[in-house]
């Protein structure tokens, strides 16, 4: 690193720290304003607020560090190029690689860390907060509710299409981890019911991978005639080849956006079992765009340095305003792409790395007109 590395990177990382700073702070703003009421109401106390907000902010950072290094860097190169710094570098012969060959080795850092915080710390801060806030969910409606119906999801179905299964609950219990007013059918390859499976109760056995039922009757069909053959009362009865994990029901119904990376895949695993890639759509682009995102700080900076360092020299929040309108682009491609996807016109994959390709395209463009 020679005095000009030195001086460059002391001027971005303060304000990349200050921008990273200033993002937070609306992040915990946002957080608060969303969650603060029904935090309330479920009887949070202030250091489980404080718990919650300080679990919820990490979920964002992986989305706000490329903001952060766009927004600094055409504010600080945009201050170098109007104070001429810049062009004495060129006018001594130093090229613009070698000028940003320290931004470029942050933005590798930032790669590795947005990989890092897709796959490690946004999945434990997107589960642990969901636990948190089902936690004290579970502690408020208890205190008025029988414990079956504390956390209940009312109804829930589940249709095990490769294994033949479909599951009905009347209501499932997420703080006991039991359903209630349990329906099991299994399917032949036709579809047609061949034995069924109804109980007051029914919970999953972690250990021994199976289910258990209590208080129910098992019936058995004839198929071709469609009448009931024989009616078995029990009192618990446990069936191991039944392995469907009710985490997974209850995953099936949420938006993409609040699942971590390690739900999605298991997510998109079950509809690719299933052979229903319809419905894996919005999941699947929305898993392969945080793998895409993973390159998003090299892109930011190969767009940042042409915007900043071309054109007359203005005032550097005019950098600044530039980087909302390619936000907005970008928000929109993802946008179409998405739409693009659910209309079987894209594949997920080609649709989640379309906005970061077409920005990348743009990137290249504004280098080449910099040359």
């Amino acid at each position: 690193m020679n005095t000009f590395d030195r001086h460059l990177l002391r001027e971005w990382l303060q304000i990349l720290g200050l921008v990273l700073a200033a993002t937070c702070g609306l992040l915990l703003l946002q957080v608060l304003y969303d969650d603060f009421r029904s935090l309330r109401e479920h009887g949070a106390r202030g250091w489980e607020l404080w718990k919650y907000v300080g679990v919820r902010i990490p979920s964002f950072l992986a989305t706000v560090l490329p903001m952060a290094l766009l927004v600094s860097l055409l504010f600080t190169l945009g201050k170098l190029h109007r104070s001429n710094e810049l062009t004495a570098m060129r006018a001594a012969g130093v090229g613009f690689m070698r000028l940003t060959a320290s931004i470029w080795i942050i933005g590798v850092f930032c790669c590795a860390l947005s990989w890092g915080l897709n796959t490690t710390i946004v999945p434990w801060s997107v589960e642990t907060s969901r636990a948190l806030e089902d936690e004290m969910e579970f502690r408020h409606q208890s205190r008025s509710l029988p414990e079956d119906r504390t956390g209940a999801v009312s109804p829930l179905a589940f249709d095990n299409q490769r294994d033949g299964r479909m599951w009905f609950f009347n209501r499932y219990s997420r703080y006991t981890q039991m359903g209630y007013g349990v329906s099991v059918s299994q399917l032949d390859a036709g579809r047609r019911e061949t034995t069924r499976i109804v109980a007051s109760q029914a919970g999953y056995d972690p250990q021994r991978r199976g289910w258990f039922f209590e208080n129910g009757r098992e019936l058995t069909f004839d198929t071709e005639k469609g009448v009931v053959e024989s009616s078995t009362p029990f009192k618990k009865k446990f069936v191991d080849r039944f392995g469907e994990d009710p985490q997974l029901m209850l995953l099936l119904g949420r938006r993409a956006s609040s699942m971590s990376i390690y739900q999605l895949r298991d997510v998109i695993a079950y509809y690719e079992s299933q052979k229903n890639p319809q419905s894996a759509v919005n999941y699947a682009v929305r898993y392969y765009g945080l793998i895409a995102s993973t390159l998003g700080p090299l892109i930011v900076i190969a767009i940042a340095i042409p915007f900043a360092v071309s054109g007359v020299r203005v005032n550097p929040a005019v950098g600044v305003s530039k980087s909302i309108g390619l936000f907005f682009l970008y928000y929109v491609l993802n946008n179409a792409a998405t739409s693009l996807a659910s209309r079987q016109i894209l594949e997920p994959q080609i649709a989640a790395w379309l906005p970061s390709a077409s920005i990348a395209a743009l990137a290249l463009w504004l280098f080449a007109r910099l040359r």
